[in-house]
């Protein structure tokens, strides 16, 4: 991300996504994980790549309903290839959220299979998702949008929790985004009890009747 390059350090962009305290200091820090960081192509120029490991709090508001989110951890690894920026993705992994008020349903988001962490005047980034749906009583495939068909974020600065470094050695920072923009369609392949499933979450629900908003730490990793 060109625009926090220049806050922090040479080579730095920012990568999005989810609430912690407001002062962060290095016994609160979460613990980072680099082993899903993706290796640099083959044609990658030398020492230009590094990894950015994510731990993120989020919220999605759907309507009047707010789902917290939970922790998601996220991985991507960024460069140059014959000087042009570049980047792979690694891997997105979240644990099941309860969802209060829906008879002991969880939802947990899934890749989409796109995303874009270089940051401009418009967006810090972009991110393609799904959300499976998890209860006794709906099919493993109940979801809310799918891989073929995911849901698009398009994610803003948040400012509630504004760009922080923590450290810079090892590189850490800390920053909020969030997208009141995202159209949620209704659930699929959720069999007799997709219309319960709609009901229950509201869902269809158009595009600026929701919200997806995350903090996140990010730290830096070189490959």
């Amino acid at each position: 991300m060109r625009r926090l390059l220049a806050a922090t350090a040479a080579v730095l962009s920012a990568a999005t996504l989810f609430a912690f305290p407001a002062h962060a200091s290095a016994a609160a820090l979460p613990d980072f994980d680099f082993s899903a960081c993706p290796a640099p192509p083959a044609n990658a120029d030398p020492g230009t790549w590094r990894c950015e490991a994510f731990v993120s709090q989020g919220v999605l508001t759907i309507g009047d309903r707010e789902i917290p989110l939970g922790e998601m951890r996220l991985t991507f690894s960024e460069g140059k290839v014959d000087g042009k920026y570049a980047q792979v993705f690694g891997e997105l992994r979240h644990a099941p959220a309860r969802i209060r008020g829906a008879f002991g349903a969880s939802l947990q988001l899934k890749y989409g299979g796109y995303s874009d962490f270089q940051s401009n005047d418009e967006r810090r980034g972009e991110l393609d998702l799904y959300a499976t749906l998890r209860h006794p009583l709906l099919p493993k495939e109940c979801t809310i949008g799918t891989l073929a068909a995911p849901l698009h974020s398009v994610v803003k600065d948040d400012p509630a929790v504004p760009f922080e470094v923590i450290s810079q050695n090892p590189m850490t920072v800390k920053f909020g985004v969030v997208d009141s923009q995202l159209a949620l369609p209704g659930t699929s392949g959720c069999g007799p009890l997709t219309r319960a499933a709609d009901d229950v979450l509201g869902l269809p629900s158009a595009s600026g009747k929701n919200t997806f908003k995350m903090a996140t730490y990010v730290r830096f990793k070189s490959l």
